[in-house]
């Protein structure tokens, strides 16, 4: 069936408008099932629309590509975990970039270049705006490929999530984006030029490759944020190539969309958002083992639920630990029976808590958890002092006193849940290892601290039987 060329663009108005939608959703919790719906039948008009234009050629192939790409996304969508989901966003941008780098050598090499001697200044001028196009389609592509799968490799745990110090790092970033701008701008007076284009592409790729690599693992949750914005850069682009509105207006919401998200992430983390596109998260700090904070004390499941008994008020704090170990369930069901003893009980969600932005805050809300009683780290940073009980589970680099009282710290500057200033605080883990960013922690050895071994899950269920 096929559409004219009225209806096709009133279809993709009505998806845009339905995108727009979608994104306003998103950014409650109350609404984002709805926000999630809109995306839903806007992205199904889109692909209608889309197949049903009569410029659209081998419809067949294209449906037996999707019917394909779909079966594949079911199955692995049913396996991924919350904890996953991360690293299933990260290798999903990866696979936008290299549709962008595909797109743009398709588009290339689809051009006539012989006729380029004989096209009129107006011809040449459009000309040139496609090859710039091409262009930074590619490039763009290039770095959000090889940037996701590097991304993707450290949240999985294959690639070490410590920032990559090669010498002189920065300056090694520079010359990739000069030598790459110098490359368009040949690539574009001579007409095009398969030596220039696949020169950059490589330059590209190696540049995606070391600017995530030079970033710390306590910054992951911003880059994964960040290349959903090169992302939607990147389908913009490729809109572009293919005269797609459509594709132009969905790639720039995700690209203004995710770098507004990195911006206040930046804000929250007392990060610099020009170094976050540079690549310089990685600081010059090192990492000091030798420090002797002194010895910590552990306690057990009885002392915690006698503790939280004769509480006034508590406040959780969650990590990317309470979503490994699934104790979000068990959490509030501790929550329930606190709140039935009369105690005032709330959550302090940090900003990048977990792996994702968001993350935490999706896990309490699958579990039930009331929104009113989540709160922001700006929201409830003053309670602390007020607080009978803190629970640390499984967070570390988010509660670390470092950030606030070691400037030589690779997270000096970041603002953190300043749990140390509770009454008393117990934090859940299973060893005494250091975080995700590789720094150890003070919190566990102040003397209103103890720590409660075990994993998550089994730990809260301890406590719930006490209670």
């Amino acid at each position: 069936m096929e559409l004219s060329q009225g209806l096709i663009s009133a279809a993709y108005i009505l998806a845009a408008l339905l995108f727009i939608f979608s994104l306003s959703g998103l950014s409650k919790q109350e609404t984002a099932e709805t926000g999630n719906w809109y995306g839903i039948v806007g992205m199904a008009i889109a692909l209608i629309a889309t197949i049903a234009d009569p410029r659209v050629d081998n419809v067949w192939i294209i449906l037996v590509t999707m019917v394909i790409g779909a079966s594949i996304g079911l199955q692995l969508a049913k396996k991924v975990e919350m904890t996953q989901m991360p690293e299933l966003v990260a290798i999903l941008h990866s696979f936008v970039g290299l549709a962008a780098v595909l797109v743009g050598f398709n588009s290339y090499f689809e051009m006539d270049h012989s006729a380029l001697t004989n096209f009129t200044n107006q011809q040449q001028i459009a000309t040139n705006i496609h090859l710039v196009e091409v262009f930074l389609g590619v490039f763009i592509g290039s770095v959000t490929f090889t940037g996701s799968i590097v991304a993707f490799g450290k949240l999985r745990g294959i690639i070490n999530s410590s920032s990559l110090m090669l010498p002189h790092r920065h300056k090694l970033n520079l010359a990739a984006g000069v030598a790459s701008f110098m490359l368009m701008v040949l690539f574009v007076q001579q007409g095009g030029g398969d030596g220039a284009l696949f020169l950059m592409t490589f330059i590209a790729l190696a540049f995606g490759w070391h600017l995530v690599a030079s970033i710390g693992g306590a910054d992951m949750p911003v880059v994964v944020s960040m290349l959903n914005s090169y992302s939607g850069w990147a389908a913009a682009a490729a809109g572009f190539m293919l005269s797609n509105d459509l594709l132009i207006v969905t790639g720039a919401l995700v690209g203004s969309s995710g770098a507004i998200l990195s911006y206040i992430m930046c804000k929250a983390m007392n990060r610099s958002f020009i170094s976050v596109i540079a690549g310089g998260f990685g600081t010059d700090a090192v990492v000091n083992d030798d420090v002797d904070y002194g010895d910590y004390v552990e306690i057990n499941a009885d002392a915690v639920a006698d503790m939280l008994s004769n509480a006034k008020s508590v406040i959780i704090a969650p990590g990317y630990g309470m979503a490994v170990a699934q104790a979000q369930y068990p959490v509030y069901e501790m929550t329930r029976a606190l709140k039935e003893k009369g105690i005032d009980i709330r959550f302090a969600i940090h900003p990048v808590a977990g792996r994702l932005p968001g993350h935490m805050n999706v896990l309490l809300a699958e579990a039930k958890v009331p929104y009113d009683i989540v709160l922001g780290m700006e929201e409830i940073n003053d309670d602390f002092a007020e607080t009978d009980v803190v629970l640390v589970i499984g967070a570390n680099d988010t509660v670390n006193p470092s950030a606030a009282e070691d400037p030589t710290s690779p997270i000096a500057g970041m603002p953190v849940l300043e749990v140390w200033h509770a009454k008393n605080v117990v934090v859940f883990k299973r060893s005494m290892s250091p975080g995700y960013a590789g720094v150890q922690n003070p919190l566990f050895y102040k003397d209103n601290t103890k720590i409660f071994f075990g994993d998550a899950k089994a730990s809260c269920l301890n406590i719930l039987d006490k209670l």
